[in-house]
């Protein structure tokens, strides 16, 4: 199983391990560089890329705040299409759905298409429990499953491991899983990919139970999506006899029109392709065509709780494109695993402490996992405003406050070692209050400016062990203004 919340090192103690992997940082700086340029050229070619973007967001939008009715409308269209609906409250029991949908078939293995939503719920170690071994079948994913490994990217699980650390992984592991590697196998990108399909071909030829997710599900029909460069989501979604797809239920989009948006918006965000290579739907069964049996599990596992928060809940907009890990200095530096969880990067600092809560040390320290620059918002397809809920999410770290856990609301407790935090808020609140005192303090700050230290003591060592506090002035802005432009009034 994942290593729980409560385990894991807070994203601090995590990160100051990764940043010391000088490997790990190439890795990771050279791939992301790579990916925001390419993504850059691609947004440029559309003159409205704003109003696709605005149009994203709004249809987002509209759908969440009518997620019941969308929802039913889901499961009306799944079952009259031929297929099964389940509801999963949480990641435990979407687990146990899963497990004894394979069971029901006698088999002991499947493929899975790479699905975000069955990382979140450790579905792959749940089935191992349950004796039933599930392989990966995306490129980047069946790396981190060879290699033992965790992902660490949304869209390229895989990225911090370079060619000849994948070399070394297929040679030694490949073998263990089926097909080994080929003998005198080099690091070259084509005859790296020639392995993995030559390994993943018997795979595909022999399952009888597929598991996905999907991109989308459109409302009006019922029908799932999935976009993919490589083809081995087609394989899996047409060959087994039985097909799972386990989807987050804010994956829902009214219709076919609202999709025609966000096929232009996924592709170009991720891999800058100006469409997907592989573009899959199906709706249900048909007879001879496809999967004989089709199941929908649809996954709640904390979202319910993140609609309830009218800041947070643009969280639920995401698309997972990726685009802002791979313009963001923390993650470009920190790498995924520091984050603890199946979202890393921004999205995930969002994301994962609304599904989850707060109470773990990791998840509360994931809000302040960033610089609050904001690049993140600005590639954002779908207009999630990220440093906007980072903010509202270290309130509620720092502060306590109402929230709503498992569709009940309750009242959290301060997060512990937050005092002084919460005692420097109070007295700042009061300063800007009373201007004379404010003033008096700039002033004060100003001519004892030599005698600052660099570092902070005491409770404030955390803050600074990873900045510089910023040099004082040698005289406050409103003094300035003051004494060159008193003449035209003071500020």
């Amino acid at each position: 199983m994942p290593t729980p919340p409560g385990a894991a090192p807070a994203f601090p103690d995590a990160a100051e391990r990764s940043t010391r992997d000088t490997t790990l940082r190439n890795n990771l700086r050279h791939a992301t560089h790579t990916i925001r340029g390419k993504r850059a050229a691609a947004v440029a070619e559309l003159a409205d890329w704003g109003e696709l973007r605005a149009a994203g967001a709004a249809i987002k939008d509209h759908t969440l705040r009518h997620l019941d009715h969308y929802l039913e409308q889901v499961e009306a269209a799944v079952t009259a299409a031929g297929g099964q609906v389940h509801w999963a409250v949480d990641a435990a029991e979407a687990n146990a759905i899963v497990t004894r949908l394979v069971r029901e078939t006698g088999e002991r293995e499947v493929v899975k298409v790479k699905s975000m939503a069955t990382q979140e719920i450790g579905l792959n170690e749940a089935l191992a429990a349950a004796g039933i071994t599930a392989y990966e079948t995306d490129l980047a994913e069946l790396i981190v499953q060879l290699g033992q490994d965790l992902p660490s990217h949304i869209l390229v699980p895989a990225i911090h491991r370079n060619r000849a650390e994948i070399r070394d992984i297929f040679r030694a592991q490949m073998g263990r899983w089926g097909r080994a590697a080929p003998a005198g196998l080099t690091d070259e990108p084509a005859e790296l990919a020639e392995a993995a399909r030559l390994h993943l071909r018997e795979k595909f030829l022999s399952a009888k139970v597929a598991v996905s997710g999907a991109n989308f599900v459109v409302a009006e029909t019922g029908t799932l999506v999935v976009v993919e460069s490589e083809g081995n989501g087609r394989m899996c979604l047409t060959l087994p006899e039985t097909l799972i797809s386990v989807v987050g239920i804010e994956k829902v989009i009214p219709s076919w029109r609202d999709l025609e948006v966000f096929l232009q918006l996924l592709p170009r965000s991720s891999t800058a392709e100006r469409m997907n290579p592989y573009t899959s739907m199906w709706t249900g069964v048909t007879d001879d065509d496809g999967p004989a049996t089709f199941h929908l599990v649809l996954l709640d596992n904390g979202r319910t709780d993140a609609l309830a928060d009218q800041v947070g809940r643009q969280a639920l907009r995401c698309i997972r494109c990726s685009a802002c890990l791979n313009v963001c200095p923390v993650y470009e530096r920190a790498g995924g695993h520091a984050y603890g969880s199946a979202y890393p990067g921004p999205i995930g600092a969002i994301l994962t402490p609304q599904l989850r809560g707060t109470v773990s040390a990791l998840d509360a320290s994931l809000p302040y996992a960033s610089s609050l620059c904001g690049a993140c918002y600005e590639v954002c397809p779908v207009a999630i405003d990220i440093p906007e809920v980072l903010v509202r999410l270290r309130e509620r770290v720092v502060e306590g406050g109402p929230v709503t856990v498992r569709g009940t609301r309750a009242v959290i407790r301060p997060a512990r070692g937050h005092a002084a935090e919460r005692a420097a808020m109070r007295a700042a609140r009061w300063a800007f209050e009373h201007p004379r005192a404010l003033r008096a303090g700039q002033r004060l700050a100003s001519r004892t400016r030599a005698l600052h230290p660099r570092r902070l003591p005491g409770p404030g060592r955390a803050w600074t062990r990873s900045r510089d506090l910023p040099e004082v002035p040698a005289e406050s802005f409103r003094d300035w203004w003051q004494r060159t432009r008193g003449d035209r009034g003071t500020a």
